[in-house]
């Protein structure tokens, strides 16, 4: 049985891969100081044989009894209304968490995964964005916090490659959606989803022209899980490629509620808010055969019906399944 160490795994994206990982017959440990995380995401897997949860910050000196095969680094505040809030930890997270996982990793010989981000690639002059692409990011911006402290984590990754030989593997993450994302996540499909559910306004920044690339959880997943048993030790970007304005999102969200009252409203753009986001995927088809196939319709009919029940139980109401 492999045994895997997932740290960020009570995250979004970290409790989709400690149950596929759980799934796939590993033993897994899952590793979060529930800073953006929660118990809730991992509480279907709690009490299972091969899973385990430890109450940990990462910044801190990493220690695991026994052996690991693979080490996967999600730990991170993802979302622009953590990392504002939040800027030191993402710093520190990205910075001191990368080495003390790198270290562990080293010392058991484990292979190691790093969840970087299309966030590297800023406010982009190149479109598509290829992995080659160096990037457009304002170190001193608000958004920076994440962006370098990704950008570091992607050079300590690879200078322990090269310099210890330790196998590891980048995976660049583009906008990725589906069930567990939080109500308050800040993000634009959890935004609209709970405004279109509550009749609130549904804001759009700027004119809504910018573009993003949002991909449904399970492709992502599927795709991390193939780079890691991959032999290729650079950043790959996962993501979907089909781009989407965010009015054109905002206008296919509010139409799959039919009797909500909300409208579109516009606000003023974030600073350094990238205008456009779109993976090119040609090193991942070739490299992994992999390419996303859940529709955007399908994926969002999906995650809709996980904002409503989640919705329906953070403003006290009965769950569904309760009142069945």
């Amino acid at each position: 049985m492999p045994r895997t160490l997932i740290t960020g795994g009570a995250g979004f994206l970290g409790s989709h891969l400690c149950e596929r990982f759980v799934s796939e017959g590993h033993e897994v440990i899952c590793m979060d100081n529930l800073c953006t995380g929660a118990m809730q995401n991992i509480a279907h897997l709690i009490g299972l044989p091969n899973f385990k949860f430890i109450h940990y910050n990462v910044t801190d000196y990493m220690f695991v009894e026994g052996e690991l095969d693979y080490l996967l680094h999600f730990a991170s505040p993802a979302s622009p209304i953590d990392y504002l809030k939040l800027p030191i930890q993402t710093l520190k997270v990205g910075s001191l968490g990368t080495h003390k996982a790198l270290g562990l990793a080293m010392a058991k010989n484990a292979r190691f995964l790093l969840a970087s981000t299309s966030e590297t690639y800023g406010d982009p002059s190149e479109h598509p964005q290829k992995e080659t692409y160096w990037g457009n990011v304002n170190p001193i911006g608000i958004r920076g916090v994440y962006d370098e402290a990704k950008r570091f984590a992607e050079a300590m990754t690879m200078a322990y490659h090269r310099y210890h030989g330790l196998e590891t593997r980048i995976v660049r993450i583009f906008n990725t959606y589906g069930e567990r994302m939080r109500i308050h996540d800040g993000r634009a499909i959890p935004a609209f989803m709970s405004q279109v559910l509550r009749d609130e306004p549904i804001t759009v920044f700027g004119d809504g022209s910018q573009t993003r690339s949002v991909c449904y959880v399970s492709d992502l997943v599927e795709g991390i899980y193939r780079l890691l048993l991959s032999d290729y030790p650079n950043p790959v970007n996962i993501g979907n490629p089909d781009e989407v304005t965010m009015l054109q999102l905002a206008e296919e969200i509010k139409a799959m509620v039919p009797e909500t009252k909300s409208t579109i409203t516009f606000e003023d753009l974030p600073q350094d808010d990238p205008q456009v986001r779109q993976p090119d995927i040609t090193l991942a088809q070739r490299l992994l055969g992999w390419e996303p196939h859940v529709q955007r319709a399908e994926g969002l009919k999906r995650t809709l019906e996980y904002f409503r029940e989640a919705i329906r139980v953070e403003d006290g109401q009965p769950a569904v399944t309760e009142r069945a």
